[in-house]
């Protein structure tokens, strides 16, 4: 079976409102950086996958009005209308079936296009909880409650992740919020669903990321230092927040050990040179270190405490600055791989891990970890 090889990627800076840009002008924008970048043509590109939603783009099948700027006319094309890390995965099994020697994978989002709150709310069961009002925000404070409440986790040590990422986006340039904050700014900001404060959640954001997949041999031509595809692995929760354990991220750790059996890692704390998760709230990333097997289960506050997960630490986690930093929601799996791809060649700026080999990806469909998507990148 051929290697799968991330040869290229693009991205847009992240804002809250990119007024100035249609979505396919977006799109086109860096899908046109991506080949100029690579130094090739739509001709070079076998087929395209893309990933977005028609709530946040505002017409059914959405995926139709940016064929022209994907250059999907007249090739093979197909969407993932959910996060862009089961769009990645999707392009590599193209290529893994045969069929194809290279795969465009683009992903966006223009949030400020609509009410994210009813998005959210439109993903709840329509007789029994859409009424009530749920969406993202109280579903994550429900979360982060009975996870704090079980764990005996406080607000400082969830402040601590937020202080992170947001210190991390100031090497970003692609970053949406540049800013530093301290862990009183953070416990002092509206409290928006207990425990949740308005500084423990993510902003809305407009951006949209693209990258190139090959085989082995095609990849090796395209460029000297290609990022390969190691594992995967993917498990989706039940769909109904009372079915689930919300304490623990049971579908997470499914996914991370599939992952890590197909990439023959044993030991991810020690394996791993970094991790780019998406943390859709403070307590979250807590939450996601315990799943990935960073540390043990309820360790997520120490574990942040310890200083493991910074820059300086021994396996930093979001070096971009996570979601918290950027989101464009259905794009956020998609900048993970992304951002996984520019520290493996060596190109990650600011933000670069020293001598890094292996990272991993974590993509995320649905609200609280419903949908999980964990992929294993290293370089050569």
């Amino acid at each position: 079976m051929d290697k799968i090889a991330i040869v290229g990627c693009a991205q847009t800076k992240y804002e809250a409102e990119k007024i100035d840009l249609t979505i396919s002008e977006l799109v086109f924008q860096v899908v046109k950086q991506l080949y100029m970048n690579l130094g090739i043509t739509n001709d070079d590109v076998g087929c395209v996958i893309t990933s977005s939603n028609d709530f946040n783009d505002g017409r059914t099948i959405a995926n139709m009005a940016i064929q022209d700027a994907v250059g999907s006319v007249r090739k093979s094309e197909s969407r993932v209308s959910g996060d862009g890390a089961f769009a990645f995965i999707y392009g590599a099994m193209r290529i893994l079936s045969e069929s194809y020697d290279t795969v465009l994978v683009v992903s966006h989002c223009k949030c400020s296009e609509a009410n994210q709150y009813l998005v959210n709310n439109s993903i709840f069961d329509p007789y029994y909880q859409r009424h009530l009002g749920l969406d993202q925000l109280s579903a994550s404070g429900l979360m982060a409650n009975v996870y704090m409440n079980k764990y005996g986790i406080n607000e400082e040590q969830a402040a601590r992740v937020v202080v992170k990422n947001r210190t991390n986006a100031l090497n970003n340039p692609y970053a949406h919020l540049q800013e530093q904050v301290s862990v009183k700014d953070v416990l002092d900001s509206k409290m928006m669903a207990f425990p949740l404060k308005e500084l423990d959640l993510p902003p809305f954001s407009d951006g949209a990321v693209a990258m190139l997949l090959a085989k082995e041999k095609i990849a090796k031509k395209m460029t000297h230092n290609p990022v390969w595809l190691k594992g995967y692995g993917s498990c989706t929760d039940a769909y109904y927040l009372g079915h689930r354990t919300m304490t623990d991220l049971i579908a997470l750790e499914l996914a991370a050990k599939k992952a890590y059996q197909m990439a023959e890692i044993r030991k991810p704390k020690e394996e791993l040179d970094f991790c780019e998760v998406s943390e859709n709230f403070s307590f979250h990333e807590l939450m996601i270190y315990e799943a990935l097997g960073l540390c043990k289960k309820g360790e997520g506050g120490k574990f942040i405490e310890s200083g493991e997960t910074q820059m300086s630490g021994s396996i930093p986690v979001n070096p971009s600055g996570g979601v918290l930093s950027s989101n464009p929601s259905m794009a956020n799996g998609l900048i993970r791989v992304a951002e996984c791809t520019l520290q493996l060649m060596d190109k990650a700026g600011k933000r670069q891990v020293p001598d890094a080999k292996t990272g991993l990806a974590y993509g995320m469909n649905g609200l609280c970890s419903q949908g999980n998507c964990v992929i294993i990148l290293g370089g050569e």
